[in-house]
């Protein structure tokens, strides 16, 4: 069995095989969490960036309902996972998303109720504006959600925790070893895959594709339907416990509702890591910290006196739909495309593609039905083309 790809993906699949007594060998291009996964904000949520709505009109309500059971497992296992491999990764819970308007608050509202009647999920509540102000010293937002069941973590420590575990299972880990490419082959009567690396070649029965946004060429049919988006975070100079915790009283992770959205969470050593910019372009044309830092003023003007100390981006990849994207291309399985949702999620699809592996894919079928179109405009525009169409939703932030 080889897996492709060292985020948390990956390494979630090749563990969770290992566990199942298969020989795992994992490749990855740069180093464990190199991608996505380590540079994360790094937020768990449940759920999927699509919304339920969207999703039920994809798939049905049925169908829907097993994806949305399923990513709030992926919450409980994460923190099984934390916890069965002693993975050191300052893992807190509870997640926020707050309104800066009216509209928004509608939407909050509607969905809390949503889930409390359709989707049996009690852990989630309002937050009215009096208690969101002693909880988060802004006067920028005018209400909130509270979920006791999501969290957030160190991302990656999480992803190195998961490789390690991994290893212990007997995974066998290839780090600056990028996967080429791939010829599915019989060998003995048997299916398979050659896998081909700069320094040799791997044969495998089975071949997950865990790469995300980072494949490329070694699956272009994968390629077209996802892009690459770029993504920034900044954290500041330790505030110190006081001034930390003043900042976001139930340390839990936030992140309003706007399109072009702003997340933040405090450290473990008591800095604000702060995401407020993403890059549809793949440019970075105004500066990753001063354009970051004057986000997180509009929020916490008090820092103004407080230095960024690091200032870090990378890509997630993203579907047109922006529902997750799973399945089989030549024989080999794939997990993709999940815009922005992946720190929960990744996980247990994981444990799915090991599941359907081992011959029990009705949990994998299920997100393998969500259909998905390739980016329009080909390789030249289809970045252009969706440049011009996030325009609308950044004026739509400003209504």
């Amino acid at each position: 069995m080889c897996v492709v790809g060292g985020g948390i993906a990956g390494c979630s699949t090749a563990l969770h095989l290992a566990e199942r007594g298969y020989r795992v060998v994992l490749l990855e291009s740069e180093r464990i969490g190199w991608g996505a996964s380590g540079r994360s904000g790094a937020q768990a949520i449940a759920g999927v960036a699509c919304g339920q709505s969207k999703l039920e009109r994809l798939i049905g309500e049925a169908d829907a309902r097993r994806v949305w059971d399923v990513t709030v497992e992926g919450l409980r296992l994460q923190r099984e996972l934390i916890a069965r491999h002693a993975i050191d990764c300052d893992l807190v819970a509870g997640q926020m998303h707050v309104a800066l308007k009216p509209r928004q608050e509608r939407e909050l509202r509607d969905e809390v109720d949503a889930l409390h009647r359709r989707l049996d999920y009690p852990h989630i509540r309002m937050v009215e504006r009096d208690e969101l102000r002693q909880i988060i010293a802004s006067d920028r937002y005018i209400a909130g959600t509270f979920d006791s069941q999501g969290g957030h973590l160190h991302p990656l420590k999480y992803t190195k925790g998961l490789a390690t575990a991994a290893e212990r299972a007997g995974v066998q880990i290839y780090e600056a070893s990028r996967a080429l490419s791939y010829t599915p082959v019989t060998r003995g009567g048997s299916r398979g895959f050659e896998v081909h690396t700069a320094a040799g070649r791997i044969h495998c029965r089975e071949l997950a594709l865990c790469g995300n946004a980072w494949l490329g060429a070694l699956a272009p049919a994968l390629a077209r339907k996802i892009m690459g988006v770029g993504t920034y975070i900044v954290a500041t100079a330790p505030l110190g416990a006081e001034r930390a915790e003043a900042l976001i009283r139930n340390n839990a992770a936030v992140t309003d509702i706007n399109w072009v959205i702003d997340y933040f969470r405090l450290s473990g050593d008591h800095r604000l890591l702060f995401g407020g910019r993403v890059s549809y372009s793949g440019l970075d044309p105004l500066g990753t910290l001063r354009a970051t830092r004057a986000r997180m003023l509009k929020v916490f003007p008090q820092l103004a006196d407080v230095a960024i100390d690091h200032a870090w981006g990378g890509y997630v990849d993203i579907t047109q739909n922006r529902a997750p994207h799973f399945g089989r291309l030549d024989g080999a399985y794939f997990l993709q495309g999940f815009s922005g949702h992946g720190i929960a999620l990744t996980g247990i699809a994981g444990k799915l593609l090991a599941e359907a592996i081992a011959g029990s894919s009705e949990r994998f079928d299920v997100f393998a039905r969500i259909p998905h179109r390739d980016f329009i405009g080909g390789p030249l525009l289809r970045r252009p083309s969706l440049v011009l169409a996030m325009l609308w939703y950044r004026l739509r932030d400003l209504l």
